[in-house]
């Protein structure tokens, strides 16, 4: 069943597993890398003493997004503390004040956006921030995208953290399953999880407890990704 597995003649209970299967770090495509001898994640334990110096390039396997900052409001600014809190890498779209227009998720095109593009290529694995108001739903946070699986996970974290989530994508609306293969949140190669949050999530400061609760899940995913 779902709580226990069999290692061997072993039975090992758990609310949770997370198969680690392993990755390979990315080489960003910079000019000249190919000609230093650069480290990874998988070389540098092969160092026998501390560099003088040493630049380090990327933040970890998960990015944060936040694609309608300002118009959906909080969402920019739980997903800004999540990423500082996890180190994880952070794209978003703060629009001003005076600016009310909803560009649909699928209309942001990394062919059309180096910084998206730059993004989606350093990132196995997304978390997208979202807003909305139905008034069937308070308190609730639905997870979609096309990363099934780290929805549950996400899902089951929060709910133990005292959050009401649902996962399950027959009882999401279909407007917000965030399901579309153009929509970012499912390019990276992973794919990922679109966390759509109800106004009073939002809200400070239970933005700053939910923020809190994500980051922790987070670091979950980005140890299971490797």
């Amino acid at each position: 069943d779902a709580h226990n597995l069999m290692v061997g003649e072993k039975k090992i209970s758990s609310n949770k597993f997370i198969v680690c299967t392993g990755s390979h770090p990315f080489i960003p495509p910079i000019p000249g890398l190919e000609d230093i001898p650069y480290l990874t994640n998988e070389r540098i334990f092969d160092l026998e003493a501390l560099p003088k110096s040493m630049i380090v390039l990327g933040a970890g396997p998960i990015g944060i997004m936040a694609l309608h900052g300002g118009l959906e409001a909080g969402t920019y600014e739980i997903a800004r503390d999540v990423a500082k809190a996890t180190g994880a890498s952070l794209y978003a779209v703060v629009q001003p004040d005076d600016l009310r227009w909803h560009v649909p998720s699928i209309h942001f095109d990394p062919d059309r956006s180096p910084h998206l593009a730059r993004f989606l290529r350093s990132a196995q694995f997304a978390v997208s921030i979202h807003g909305f108001g139905r008034r069937f739903l308070s308190a609730t946070a639905l997870l979609g995208g096309r990363n099934r699986a780290a929805a549950q996970l996400l899902a089951e974290g929060l709910e133990q953290r005292g959050f009401t989530a649902i996962w399950d994508q027959d009882r999401i609306p279909r407007p917000l399953r965030g399901l579309h293969r153009r929509n970012p949140v499912n390019l990276p190669e992973r794919a990922g999880v679109q966390v759509e949050l109800t106004r009073d999530l939002r809200d400070p400061p239970v933005r700053q407890r939910l923020a809190a609760a994500l980051a922790g899940e987070v670091d979950a995913l980005a140890a299971a990704l490797g």
